[in-house]
């Protein structure tokens, strides 16, 4: 049984930066495709990719309202993935979640092709 885990988030203002980790255990880390999606406030059962790293690393994806802003990396000796966020702006407010996939063609963009989902972290940006 895969499990993952997240740590990070909190409250930032505008402007400033946090940083989101996410831990994996119980199986071979470098099986998974991983992400990082977001549920905006409001948006229930709806969540958005922010990021995308496919199991070598090679291929990363993100969403155009995070380019240049955000970077996702991974470390596969140490089954962790990161998500660096800077240049934070008030509607970057939302639960974060780390999701990983058995698919490991590309980086899948859809919450439903991603099996498994840590338990979420609010990252709230004040104005």
């Amino acid at each position: 049984q895969v499990q993952l885990v997240e740590s990070g988030g909190g409250l930032v203002q505008a402007g400033g930066s946090l940083s989101l980790s996410c831990a994996v255990s119980g199986r071979t880390f470098t099986t998974y495709t991983m992400a990082w999606f977001r549920q905006a406030p409001g948006k229930e059962h709806v969540r958005d990719i922010v990021a995308g790293i496919s199991w070598s690393g090679d291929t990363i994806y993100y969403a155009d309202s995070v380019k240049g802003r955000f970077a996702i990396s991974r470390d596969n000796a140490k089954n962790t993935m990161v998500l660096q966020m800077n240049k934070l702006k008030p509607e970057d407010t939302a639960v974060y979640y780390c999701a990983a996939t058995d698919i490991r063609l590309g980086v899948p963009p859809g919450q439903k092709e991603y099996f498994y989902w840590a338990q979420g972290t609010q990252v709230t940006v004040s104005s």
